[in-house]
């Protein structure tokens, strides 16, 4: 098996029509649902906010485009020791931070260039902006918890730097 790097650079393809499309993905907990792998096809860049359960999850969404990926709570197992608790990137101009449970985001954000915060960990899918800041969480995309929709969500960045959030329910 090849060794994992939890971010790969975004490439400066794959923006149509003006618009940059990044996956979001979270809480996968060991399962690749095949219609996330659908809904992920042909994104520019995947970002992964942790609860990922192994290394084939990465793997897989690597074939699709690059990736950044963080550490949640119960990736605990050899394979997930690289994995940073926070990561940020910059995709088509703008900046986003990614970190497993918003609860642990300490700093504020006001004065960065930080855009964009992704989050997972709830499993409940959100979309919220404060402070000129877009908070996303794409809910769960693994198996079933609660009475929650199986989710993920995709990123739509326009050269003018507008964001819009599309939710995908799986399965």
């Amino acid at each position: 098996m090849a060794e994992l790097s939890p971010t790969v650079s975004p490439q400066p393809t794959g923006t149509e029509h003006g618009v940059a499309v990044v996956g979001l993905i979270s809480d996968t907990h060991g399962l690749l649902r095949p219609e996330a792998v659908d809904a992920l096809r042909g994104c520019r860049y995947i970002i992964h906010a942790g609860d990922i359960g192994g290394p084939e999850i990465l793997e897989k969404l690597g074939e699709l485009a690059g990736v950044t990926a963080v550490g949640g709570n119960n990736d605990r197992d050899d394979w997930s020791n690289g994995l940073p608790p926070t990561a940020e990137l910059t995709v088509a101009g703008v900046r986003i931070l990614v970190l497993h449970d918003i609860a642990q985001l300490r700093a504020t954000l006001a004065d960065s260039e930080v855009r964009v915060v992704v989050s997972g960990h709830s499993h409940k899918p959100k979309e919220e902006r404060r402070d000129g800041v877009l908070y996303v969480n794409p809910g769960s995309a693994g198996p079933r918890r609660f009475k929650l929709p199986v989710s993920l969500a995709r990123l739509h960045i326009a050269a003018a730097g507008t964001l819009r959030v599309e939710f995908v329910t799986l399965g």
